[in-house]
């Protein structure tokens, strides 16, 4: 039995592992890490079905058919856990494993030049190795009474989002922050149909979209993933990521081109499209898209990709589709190279429901602030735009990253709001409440019985309408119109309170004055003067 800790599970795991690094590079080690949580995590699903059909006189356990049929990978003989488990120890492990790597995607073609095969590296200490392979295997005994897709699942997601923090600003390129892509998804809902990241790093807007309609009493088998990455090696992680949560991902493609220059998806029309884009990309293709089809709304400028992308994510929305994506908080107010026509265009033509902002200190590879802005085709009524202000939520998780409380985090860290709602739970309630008053919708989170509760509330949300936007000069940052909050009055006379703060103030002249004269007086003894 594990020893009980305050740590959670996924942590006491995770700080095990990383002792285990040494001298190794976190943006190397995670691939190392990953790699073996995945094979671990597919020769478990294959031991369990091979078990069933050793049971089954009329199957054979060996035919790779039977997985196939059973959507299970098929793991050869030398690639099986018990047999790398049984390796550990020996100096020769490295090679033992990317021999298991290679042949696993041998026998299965969705997994070919996916699987990291770099375990024989000279610089990886094989004794340590071995024992991270040592500490993966108890991880069931570990964590009990969970079925293993749910557990890895857990575990990869995890430690990707360690790894990333570990790595900095450069994690921050391959992954999102949980609260965010969940705030997201809470929002646009992707309950069935097709989604969209053109972006899609580690595929963490996938698995959030996945979790949302399992904890909904949906159909995983309802949503296809579409998605983009121009890095392979964070493509590499994202296919390991969606195949270990059963997610089909053949749709998610990688060329080093990427979305602007070699679009993978030119005729996908999307239902929910979900993205966290570069921010503030510079010299991204314009000179070479000048003519491009997707600039509807206008031509972005080369310094800045931000409408680029958004346009991008438009021009892949189907006609009653929408979109959400983080964004610099420039975007909301930039008038240079005509960005601000772009977004005057936007506006006008009703695609713009809601603007979040987002405080600083979110995101890894960051701490300028963001907002998400959320685009939604066929609305019916397009004169009225919601803004929320979430700039001063959240709390400090650590010394310098920022997180929304979550009402479903069982460590209830951060502030909690009314009726007991985390910060994505209150940002999601607003915008659910304000959607069913003025778009006649009803969410899938909120039941049709539910009476509409929104309504402004200044300092935190506003629903504005187009002639208020108009006289802002279609600058959208939600501070404008949401405004500050009053202060609450405490009730104490103004009288009081100056006589009590003065009182202080006269004290501590006093003390200022005290303190003086004896550094004086020990200079003075010491033979200085003042």
């Amino acid at each position: 039995m594990a020893k009980k800790t305050k740590n959670t599970f996924e942590q006491d795991l995770f700080k095990a592992a990383d002792k285990l690094r040494k001298n190794i590079d976190a943006a190397e080690y995670k691939h190392v890490v990953l790699g073996l949580i995945f094979l671990k995590y597919i020769s478990e699903s294959f031991t369990e079905l091979h078990n069933k059909l050793e049971a089954d006189e009329w199957s054979d356990a060996e035919d790779r058919d039977e997985y196939i049929a059973e959507n299970t990978f098929f793991v050869p003989k030398l690639a099986r856990w018990s047999h790398i488990h049984a390796q550990a120890k020996l100096p020769t492990i490295g090679q033992t494993i990317d021999e298991a790597m290679e042949a696993v995607e041998k026998e299965n073609k969705e997994l070919k030049n996916v699987l990291p095969q770099v375990y024989g590296k000279a610089n990886l200490d094989k004794t340590a190795l071995g024992e991270l392979i040592d500490l993966i295997s108890n991880t069931e005994l570990q964590a009990e009474n969970e079925n293993s897709k749910d557990l890895f699942g857990r575990v990869y997601e995890y430690f990707l989002g360690e790894f990333a923090n570990a790595e900095g600003k450069k994690g921050g390129q391959f992954y999102t922050p949980k609260a965010i892509v969940k705030l997201m998804v809470e929002m646009i809902e992707p309950y069935k149909g097709r989604i969209y990241d053109p972006a899609s790093g580690s595929g963490g807007m996938f698995i959030m979209s996945e979790k949302f309609v399992t904890a909904h009493s949906g159909n995983i088998k309802d949503i296809t993933v579409y998605g983009q990455e121009s890095n392979q090696t964070t493509w590499k992680l994202s296919r390991m990521n969606l195949a270990i949560r059963n997610i089909n991902s053949k749709f998610v493609a990688w060329n080093t081109e990427g979305s602007f220059l070699k679009d993978a998806h030119p005729d996908l029309k999307a239902d929910f499209v979900i993205a966290n884009p570069p921010f503030n990309q510079k010299e991204w293709g314009i000179d070479i898209l000048q003519d491009d089809a997707r600039w509807q709304y206008g031509t972005p400028p080369n310094g800045n990709a931000n409408f680029g992308w958004m346009q991008h994510m438009l021009y892949h929305l189907s006609p009653r589709g929408v979109m959400a994506t983080v964004l610099a908080n420039g975007s909301l107010s930039s008038n240079t190279s005509g960005e601000g026509d772009i977004r005057k265009a936007l506006v006008e033509a009703g695609l713009v429901e809601c603007i979040v902002a987002l405080p600083k200190q979110l995101f890894f590879n960051t701490g300028i602030p963001a907002c998400i802005w959320y685009l939604r085709r066929g609305r019916t009524k397009t004169n009225e735009v919601l803004f929320i202000d979430a700039s001063e939520m959240g709390y400090l998780k650590d010394r310098v990253h920022r997180d929304f409380s979550d009402s479903d985090d069982d460590t209830k860290k951060g502030n909690y709001h009314e009726d007991g709602l985390g910060d994505i739970q209150k940002i999601t309630k607003t915008y659910h409440d304000w959607r069913k008053q003025t778009q006649n919708a009803t969410s899938v989170i909120q039941s049709e019985s539910e009476e509409s509760q929104y309504q402004n509330i200044k300092g935190y949300c506003k629903s504005a309408t187009l002639d208020d936007i108009r006289k802002h000069n279609h600058v959208l940052t939600p501070g404008r119109y949401v405004g500050i909050p009053d202060e609450e009055d405490d009730g104490i006379p103004f009288s009081t309170k100056m006589e009590a703060l003065t009182t202080t103030l006269q004290q501590q002249m006093q003390e200022e004055e005290a303190l003086n004269q004896e550094i004086k007086t020990q200079l003075a003894n010491i033979g200085f003067r003042l």
